[in-house]
């Protein structure tokens, strides 16, 4: 045999007796887990064995309210965890937020830094291109006042 033990047919659980608990991080477990006995074509029980079997069920009905409270205080303990979440994702966004706005600030003083030397910058440009079309209506003239002289001593006649 490979390890295997034989099980009698009575004592083989059937569907719906008890419920499969759910994944970690789905819906709660259901707390009402049932086992509901099955039923019996042997003639009755002597007195010592109803004894035996109601003291079994008592015990068998302690153990399935221990695991009753064992789920509630599981659930109890991922809904603080879920609130303890919630509390510390709003406590982050709230502070990501706020950075967001301190780095929004220092950018627009940046900007505004940067458009005052860029102001600067261009003010300069046209004060030296002010400058530049000085000279240069200075050099036309000057030029204006070489040609002519040029012009005077080539036509000046030769003695």
């Amino acid at each position: 045999m490979g390890g295997r033990v034989p099980v009698p047919v009575g004592s083989m659980p059937l569907p719906g007796d008890v419920p499969v608990p759910s994944p970690v991080g789905c819906a709660p477990l259901t707390e009402g887990l049932v086992f509901r006995p099955r039923p019996c074509a042997e003639p009755a029980l002597a007195p010592a064995s109803s004894r035996y079997f109601a003291s079994l069920d008592a015990t068998v009905e302690g153990l399935q309210q221990q695991v009753r409270d064992l789920i509630g205080r599981i659930n109890e303990g991922r809904e603080e965890d879920h609130r303890v979440l919630r509390g510390f994702r709003e406590s982050l966004m709230q502070k990501v937020s706020e950075l967001a706005e301190q780095l929004e600030e220092r950018l627009f003083r940046l900007y505004g830094f940067h458009n005052e030397l860029i102001q600067e910058r261009l003010q300069a440009v046209a004060e030296v291109m002010e400058r530049v079309e000085e000279v240069q209506a200075e050099l036309r003239h000057v030029c204006c006042t070489v040609e002519a002289a040029y012009r005077d001593l080539l036509l000046q006649p030769e003695a």
